[in-house]
């Protein structure tokens, strides 16, 4: 599994319906977006191992303004831990011939939105506040980075 996992003053995703018209799927405040990208030998334990890692990632600043605190931090003095999860197959598209990206390192979306649903569940059971987009749909997510703070996780 891959996140891509940004520090955010805000972010929210919108879901676009075939009609044009869209509507809010998830929002947070002060926190962490994070794109997630499934492929075919993923599990539930690697989908558990990438919550894991996201909770106790130390990018968020403490009252230095040092990046020595994370969303475990946060969560232990009464602050909130944010986090908007977005599927994205894109994260497995591959660049390597030509111009146009081969998705064929993307898994399936029956076998990616468990996963994807499974990393935001652990999330939930550790404490976190997450919201996510909407599988299988257009999506618009609007991100206000903050630093820029941007990582890229494996599993």
């Amino acid at each position: 599994m891959r996140g891509v996992v940004q520090r955010v003053i805000r972010a929210g995703v919108e879901v676009v319906a075939p009609d044009g018209s869209s509507s809010v799927a998830g929002a947070i405040g002060p926190g962490l977006c994070v794109f997630v990208g499934v492929t075919h030998d993923d599990d539930e334990a690697r989908a558990i191992k990438l919550a894991e890692k996201i909770w106790h990632l130390r990018v968020l600043d403490d009252a230095d303004r040092v990046m020595n605190r994370s969303l475990a931090n946060r969560a232990e003095i009464g602050e909130s831990a944010e986090v908007l999860i977005v599927s994205q197959f894109t994260l497995y598209g591959n660049t390597d011939k030509g111009r146009r990206p081969s998705w064929i390192d993307a898994a399936r979306p029956e076998q990616a939105e468990p996963l994807v649903d499974r990393v935001a569940e652990h999330l939930r059971s550790l404490g976190a506040t997450v919201a996510t987009g909407q599988f299988r749909t257009e999506m618009r997510v609007e991100i206000v980075n903050d630093g820029p703070v941007t990582l890229m996780l494996e599993t």
